[in-house]
């Protein structure tokens, strides 16, 4: 029975903590979160902790981390160095540095690191890349997510932007698959970002842009913002294109952009071809529990079956490398040559 300590009890740290809750094979010993909160009626019967360090003295098997990404690295290696497996919530670190030190200890420890890149899981954006790649490159890349938020929602992304801008926070998802269908090495970000709202720190921005080039020749935009400010519309862009053809997600406007919900739907993939289009179905799509289910169930098939993660943790860096470089280009109204950070 593997034994898990959840940490952080946001969003993501309560759909982890059910996901555990129905796994076979998976025993929860603690929940952790610095502030008491009503818990779900299937969570109540577990011991809470108030502190990272008193969750730990139930000396779990794995630790899923969920809480803000500045804890993230120091947490998962206190783990690892516990001797327990980690799952932690995107990004795997506030900068390229601490990530890398994540993984040397995974490799130090011999313990399994899973990142939360939930769309890996999703089997419409498998598909998706799997289309894409039929395709050929070079690619360019179409994406973006946009959140008007207001009320608690908009508490929680000024929580998230004492440390990480709306770019670094989601777009290591999509940055993420920008590498896997295109699987050339990127070289150069160039970023610009805007701060929309008195109510943040004068060096944080709640709207960004950016660009990466890679060496195959595949160029790619990412566009993140938040805030009561932020338009509805064209908030949700899903486009690949090469010179085959096109890959697009279809019916992405469902809902306000403050739905999380929405923001894993596809509803159907439209393949373009010049000898005419194909529309892919994807019905009974998992929602944003069932998407947990599965990372969680891969996290554990990891740890029983022994599976390599290496270029899972390698791509990890990756992505929060562009990321990081776009925030720098951003901040510095310069372009950034990236290097590679995959040792």
């Amino acid at each position: 029975m593997m034994r898990v300590l959840i940490v952080g009890l946001g969003h993501m740290g309560l759909s982890h903590a059910i996901a555990h809750h129905k796994l076979e094979g998976a025993e929860i010993v603690g929940l952790v979160n610095r502030s008491v909160l009503p818990l779900p009626e299937e969570l109540r019967g577990y011991r809470f902790f108030r502190s990272f360090e008193e969750g730990m003295q139930t000396q779990p098997d794995l630790v899923v981390i969920a809480t803000y990404s500045d804890s993230h690295a120091d947490y998962a290696c206190t783990a690892m160095d516990a001797g327990a497996h980690v799952f932690v919530e995107k990004p795997l670190a506030t900068n390229v540095t601490d990530a890398v030190r994540v993984v040397n200890k995974a490799k130090e420890t011999q313990r399994k690191l899973c990142v939360g890149y939930i769309l890996r899981h999703h089997p419409s954006w498998v598909t998706l890349i799997s289309e894409a790649r039929k395709l050929g490159g070079p690619y360019v890349f179409r994406l973006n997510l946009n959140q008007q938020s207001t009320g608690d929602h908009w508490e929680t992304h000024k929580a998230l932007m004492q440390t990480t801008s709306p770019i670094v926070d989601c777009g290591v998802h999509y940055v993420d698959v920008m590498c896997q269908i295109t699987d050339a090495k990127p070289i150069r970000v160039s970023g610009m970002g805007v701060r929309l709202s008195n109510e943040l720190a004068e060096d944080m921005y709640n709207y960004g842009h950016f660009q990466v080039f890679f060496a195959d020749g595949s160029v790619g935009w990412y566009e993140a913002g938040w805030g009561p400010m932020i338009s509805e519309t064209a908030f949700f862009v899903k486009d690949i294109v090469s010179p085959n053809g096109s890959v697009s997600i279809t019916e992405g406007n469902k809902g306000a952009s403050s739905d999380v919900e929405g923001h894993t739907k596809v509803g159907g993939i439209l393949v373009h071809k010049p000898s005419g289009d194909h529309l892919i179905e994807m019905p009974n799509e998992p929602d944003h529990q069932g998407l947990c289910d599965a990372e969680q169930t891969f996290m554990l098939q990891a740890i029983n079956e022994n599976i390599d993660l290496s270029r899972h943790m390698i791509d990890a860096v990756q992505s929060l490398a562009i990321c990081i470089a776009a925030d720098e280009s951003i901040r510095t109204s310069l372009p950034v040559a990236l290097v590679d950070q995959a040792q």
